[in-house]
């Protein structure tokens, strides 16, 4: 897959980088020198970060560009690839972006690390982490998993929750090989049966080993109690406080982007390929787009947007995504983060979409999670 062009590549920064950066437009605010302020009518210049390439799961982000949806609101957004959501995490953090998409496992962990970040609104609610296997393995359930080899990337913050999956569903860890992968070839490795399993994002690597012609199915967190958000909308806290309208303005285009995608997705598909054509130029490209694209909107249709509008998060979701993150995946260093001011619905549930169209969606994209069942 080629790389999108003007492309920014995040430095990796450290704690004490950001907070200096962070205390020092603290310390120009006690001092009188506030922020300065986008004058009335003048073109608000943002650039984003995506939390990986550019995938059909994230889409919106390129309708709400080329709709307009940005620009009737006065802002110039540059859209860039990401590395992983933890160094999208840490380059938002650091204000080499100022917004972008962040999964809420590396949004908590960040946090907990002391990065000053602020969630606006959660846009799809299931991150299909778990196992995935070939279509024809003998693995059928997680005990199966012991004696065989599994892969995963132990820096990713998804790969520390299998110790919660494996507690959770009664298999004994020591009895399971683990094999350290290269996010590049992992796919490459479970296809060719190097490994047995890989512990993942099942839904991402689903559809490039379907690139490849060969079907994989998936054993879930959340069918074991151990559910989790995927992608939210962040920023730091100073740039909250300092223009909550930006803020504000950010979110409900890539909301009213969502809805659209959600409405239309054939059409914003379309939008999306024509915005990034070199997506066609694989093998399965546009079919890899469209089941990309297609598992994120299957999990859009939640009781909380459904009940509250697109990007509400529930904070008792929250809280446990966030105690297990704490318990599995944080090192002995971080400190829980005040979940009231890390997630915020303030500028969430402005966009809603009727009882009519969410029955035409959950119909529309209950064959995705299937996929992963079959």
């Amino acid at each position: 897959m080629s790389q999108l062009p003007n492309v920014a590549v995040p430095r990796v920064v450290s704690r004490r980088q950001v907070l200096q950066s962070t205390a020092a437009v603290a310390g120009a605010a006690s001092v009188g020198l506030a922020a300065p302020a986008f004058a009335q009518g003048a073109t608000r210049n943002v650039k984003f970060t995506l939390p990986w390439l550019a995938q059909g799961a994230t889409d919106y982000v390129y309708i709400a560009e080329e709709q307009g949806l940005f620009k009737k609101r006065g802002i110039s957004v540059q859209i860039s690839r990401g590395f992983g959501s933890l160094a999208a995490a840490q380059a938002i953090g650091a204000g080499q972006f100022d917004f972008g998409l962040v999964s809420a496992s590396s949004t908590i962990l960040s946090a907990a690390n002391g990065l000053p970040l602020v969630a606006l609104a959660t846009t799809n609610y299931e991150a299909f982490l778990g196992l995935l296997v070939r279509a024809d393995s003998p693995i059928r359930s997680p005990k199966d998993l012991e004696g065989k080899r599994m892969g995963g990337v132990p820096a990713s913050v998804e790969f520390p929750l299998w110790r919660a999956f494996a507690k959770r569903a009664g298999v004994d860890d020591t009895k399971v090989s683990i094999v350290q992968a290269d996010p590049r070839v992992v796919e490459r490795t479970l296809v060719d049966k190097q490994i047995d399993a890989y512990f993942c994002v099942a839904s991402t690597s689903y559809a490039v080993c379907k690139g490849m012609d060969v079907d994989t199915r998936a054993i879930l967190l959340a069918d074991y109690g151990l559910p989790f958000y995927s992608n939210n909308i962040v920023t730091r806290q100073e740039v909250l406080e300092r223009d909550p309208g930006l803020c504000r303005d950010v979110t409900e285009a890539l909301l009213e982007a969502l809805a659209f995608t959600v409405r239309e997705p054939d059409a914003a598909l379309d939008i999306f390929l024509k915005k990034v054509p070199e997506l066609t130029l694989t093998k399965g490209g546009r079919e890899n787009a469209r089941l990309s694209q297609g598992f994120m909107l299957s999990s859009v249709p939640r009781p909380e947007s459904m009940e509250h509008g697109l990007g509400w998060s529930d904070m008792n979701r929250v809280k446990t995504m966030t105690d297990l993150v704490m318990d599995y995946a944080a090192p002995s260093t971080a400190k829980r983060p005040d979940l009231a001011r890390l997630f915020t619905n303030q500028f969430a549930g402005t966009v809603k979409l009727s009882p009519q169209e969410w029955t035409k969606a959950q119909g529309q994209f209950k064959e995705f999670p299937s996929l992963l069942k079959s």
